[in-house]
């Protein structure tokens, strides 16, 4: 026998069709927030190459009060990150940096311990006859040239050589400054570079392209930096910036 459906029934037959609706919808929006939050992490930011953790260590070390500006030592980390990334140095809590964008003047040598923060030397430094006097303007590597060679370097062996005790560099930078173990291009004490140079010339002594110190501090230098630590000559150079493939990589 055929029943007829009642208002009351009817009305109850709507309601269980729309609380079954609600109830898959809800269900298909809760399972929608999980796929969001079971989705594949975002890539892993190497901390050791972002703007901020630079800037605090270059705080942390007080380089600025020692008269660096901090895009050079920014410059200095990417390619020491970089040059330690290909396994090419065997120290990296220890990097050197030449800061040619200062005069000669200047104590514009710093060797950096970056896991204790501390600068451990901040001294003189030479660069090239043909280079410039006051200010390091040009650049060569080529034999011969009596320039500095800019870029990044991995510090080698020592020796005794005709300026006593020694150390050999390593160009890590093809082009720009690979030559220069023929070009015999090493860091080395000198007598020119000197307060008494500075007080006479109004510029320290020159050398034949080395990055020579003062004889006072060679060795102490040379014996904490040597075999494998990453040594940075800077210059604002243009040409240097742009073809630098450890600073533009």
């Amino acid at each position: 026998m055929h029943l007829m459906k009642t208002p009351v029934a009817i009305l109850a037959l709507v309601l269980a069709s729309f609380l079954f609706i609600f109830a898959t919808e809800k269900n298909s929006t809760h399972e929608n927030n999980n796929a969001v939050a079971i989705a594949p992490p975002a890539p892993r930011v190497n901390n050791g190459n972002s703007e901020g953790t630079h800037s605090a260590l270059f705080t942390d070390l007080h380089l600025e009060e020692a008269g660096m500006n901090q895009s050079v030592f920014n410059s200095a980390l990417i390619g020491l990150e970089k040059l330690s990334s290909e396994g090419e140095v065997k120290r990296n809590d220890i990097v050197t940096i030449v800061d040619f964008s200062q005069p000669s003047n200047k104590k514009r040598l710093y060797v950096l311990d970056l896991e204790n923060k501390k600068i451990l030397f901040n001294t003189l430094v030479a660069h090239g006859r043909n280079s410039g006097t006051l200010l390091a303007k040009s650049f060569s590597n080529s034999a011969s040239s009596l320039k500095s060679s800019l870029g990044f370097y991995l510090t080698g062996e020592t020796y005794i050589g005709d300026n006593g005790y020694s150390l050999r560099l390593n160009g890590m930078e093809k082009n720009i400054n690979d030559n220069a173990r023929d070009r015999s291009i090493v860091l080395h004490g000198a007598p020119y570079v000197d307060e008494s140079a500075i007080n006479s010339l109004g510029f320290l002594g020159i050398s034949l392209g080395c990055p020579a110190v003062p004889e006072t501090d060679h060795k102490a230098i040379i014996n904490t930096i040597k075999d494998g630590t990453c040594l940075f000559i800077y210059s604002p150079d243009a040409n240097y910036l742009q073809k630098s493939t450890l600073l533009n990589s």
